[in-house]
Parts: structure tokens; sequence; C-alpha cells
């Protein structure tokens, strides 16, 4: 029987970050991976996601795709897993992963395009600088363990996704708040079962061409 959840990906994209939100949602589901060519551009995955992109997500018949979204979407889904927010954690919880969604993404691939903003354009761009957004983060994580308070959610995910490849890339700058925050979250087991599961998809996927 078919699980009522299927997971679109390839393990070297941001599929890594909902393949760790579906560990710790403790959802059970049924992995495809696809290529940047015919599989993400094809017909059938198109039909899934125009964008031609991954990761998404079908459960029970419904899609949902954007890293933000599926990881707030599994909080909501699998509640016995404690990731949605509490009511006091709520505004954190939602500030912070619409920051990474928004301010934190855009600044960062701007960055590894070799794009910088001038003071004058920083008032047209969201994002203001890239400073200001490196800076932003850095309180962000040093006010409490995890990003909504002293609780891991499934905004630790997503935000806790982009500091981890921000440091392993370099785009990042070095901060002993992030420093930090990375070792709570990498010793998660989920997020080790996540990484071993997409190392294994990546070379099931090579081998077979």
């Amino acid at each position: 029987m078919m699980s009522e959840l299927t997971f679109y990906t390839n393990p070297q994209s941001r599929g890594r970050i909902a393949r760790w939100m579906l560990e710790e949602a403790g959802a059970d589901y049924e992995t495809v991976g696809l290529d940047y060519a015919a599989g993400m551009k094809g017909d059938d995955y198109r039909a899934i996601n125009p964008m031609g992109k991954v990761p998404a997500i079908v459960h029970r018949g419904r899609t949902v795709t954007e890293c933000a979204a599926i990881c707030a979407y599994l909080a909501d889904a699998f509640p016995e897993a404690g990731l949605a927010p509490t009511a006091d954690e709520r505004a954190d919880y939602y500030r912070w992963m619409f920051f990474a969604a928004g301010p934190l993404e855009a600044a960062a691939t701007e960055r590894a395009r070799g794009i910088v903003v001038t003071p004058e354009q920083s008032r047209m761009v969201g994002y203001g600088s890239f400073d200001t957004v490196v800076d932003t983060l850095e309180q962000a994580v040093a006010a409490h363990d995890y990003i909504a308070g002293d609780r891991f959610t499934a905004a630790d995910v997503y935000v806790g996704s982009h500091i981890l490849w921000g440091s392993q890339f370099g785009w990042l700058p070095k901060r002993d708040a992030f420093d930090a925050y990375m070792a709570r979250l990498a010793d998660r087991p989920a997020y080790v079962r996540g990484g071993e599961k997409d190392d294994a998809l990546m070379a099931e996927m090579q081998a077979n061409g």
C-alpha cells in the first residue's frame, strides 16, 4: 500500500530541509528522487510543481511546495511531534520563519551571485543589506536556545538549515552565537538520520546515472 505522503526531492538541493522536517515529524513517507533535467522538468512532475523545482510533498492528495511552507504544514499535520508553536512562541516562530524565507534567502542568494547592494539601493531592497541581515539573525539566535524560545520547533529546521548551509558554504560570517546554535541542531537524531538518507539517495541516483 502506498504511503499517504510522497516526498519529491534531489539530495543536492533544498530538499534536505524538507527531509529533516519529515524525520522530525515522524512521518511515514515515500521518497521520489528527481534529477535536475528530465525528472524536475518533465510533464509528470510539472503537474505537481509547475516551477519544476524541488522539494514538494503530496499529502493525502494535497500538494505543498516551498521549504518554509512544507515545514509549517508538517508541524500542523503531525501535531504529536510537538513542532508547531505554542501561543507564547507563535510570534517569534512566524517572524523568524518568514525572515529566513524572505530577507535571509534573498541576501544569501545575491551574495552568492556577487551582487552588493549600495547604500542608495538598500531602501528599495527588502533585506536592506547583507550585513544588517546577518546582524539581525545573530541577535535572533542569541536570544534563546532556539529560534522561538527554549524549545525546538519547525522554525528551527528552516532557520537552522540556512545557518548550517551558510557556514558550510562560507557565505555566513562566523559568529559565536551561530556556532552554539548549530551545535544544538547538528546533534538531533532526526537531522543525522535525514542526512544519512539523503546521502544514500545521492549514491543511488549517481549509480543509476
